[in-house]
């Protein structure tokens, strides 16, 4: 734990905490994009299976 928080007052610890800040935007606009893209396939994989029925 104290080698965490020398690493936040430090400039290199404040690389690592904006490195982090960064990574966790990306991963939600990611599963963001993943969920939205996931449903609207699914609604089209079941139009298209309920068309050839």
């Amino acid at each position: 734990m104290v080698q965490i928080w020398s690493l936040w007052r430090e400039e290199d610890g404040q690389d690592i905490a904006e490195y982090a800040v960064m990574l966790a935007v990306i991963l939600v606009i990611v599963v963001g994009t993943v969920r939205l893209i996931g449903s609207n396939a699914n609604n089209v994989f079941s139009n298209v299976a309920s068309s050839i029925q």
